[in-house]
């Protein structure tokens, strides 16, 4: 199961991907940089990037949110 649950750019060779995956039966929230070869236009992905498994998506949320109102000072 692998399932893209959104994608921006981070530049004009790479993209930040955030999907839902499975692993030996866990359920995980990934969110990784993917690149992009030179001689192709499809997309790998990299060692950049961060796994959770699902029960820490409420930890990584408020993280998030702390992060916008770190933004907003």
């Amino acid at each position: 199961m692998s399932k893209v649950i959104d994608t921006f750019p981070k530049n004009t060779m790479e993209q930040v991907r955030t999907q839902l995956t499975e692993y030996k039966g866990y359920k995980l929230i990934d969110i990784r940089v993917w690149y992009k070869q030179k001689d192709g236009e499809e997309y790998k992905p990299s060692k950049k990037g961060l796994t959770l498994g699902i029960d820490h998506y409420e930890d990584l949320r408020k993280a998030i949110d702390k992060l916008g109102e770190a933004l907003r000072d």
